[in-house]
């Protein structure tokens, strides 16, 4: 699928990930039926990224009854994933997308200026997808304070 075709009310695109995490590799088939938040962050064990992912496991046990699974993805391998998940305690899978495969088909990947070097960075980026596997929120450009408790507010809303 085409990163042109990214909408709400469109089929997520489909894909099978190795994971840090219980399983070991997650695909998005495996997961319907249940409301997935696909959260893309630039870099483990980093400021931003370590406050939102604590964040998200704060309200892990709401985002779960509400019937929700939380997939954290960066570029990362699996064992910076493993690192970064024992050190924080996150009780749910790091996609390890060191390929770029799922960076690319929810087309995250945008050129960064730090320092006056330029290259490609994950832009924080989180999506929904529903029961039937279609995206059902799209946000880009997240600011990683307060992210989860407004994701976990969408996801109550769902049917």
């Amino acid at each position: 699928m085409s990163s042109e075709t990214l909408a709400v009310g469109q089929p997520a695109p489909q894909f099978r990930v190795a994971a840090y995490g219980n399983p070991s590799v997650v695909s998005l088939d495996a997961l319907r039926g249940k409301i997935v938040v696909l959260y893309f962050y630039p870099k483990d064990d980093t400021p931003g990224c370590t406050t939102e992912g604590r964040e998200f496991t704060a309200l892990y046990p709401e985002f779960q009854a509400a019937g929700a699974e939380i997939l954290g993805v960066s570029r990362d391998t699996v064992a910076s994933h493993e690192k970064f998940a024992c050190k924080f305690d996150f009780p749910f899978p790091l996609l390890a997308d060191t390929d770029e495969t799922l960076c690319k088909a929810f087309d995250v990947l945008q050129e960064k200026n730090l320092y006056g070097k330029v290259g490609i960075g994950v832009e924080r980026s989180t999506f929904i997808v529903d029961r039937e596997g279609k995206i059902a929120y799209i946000e880009r450009k997240v600011k990683a304070a307060g992210h989860a408790a407004a994701m976990l507010r969408i996801v109550k809303q769902l049917p």
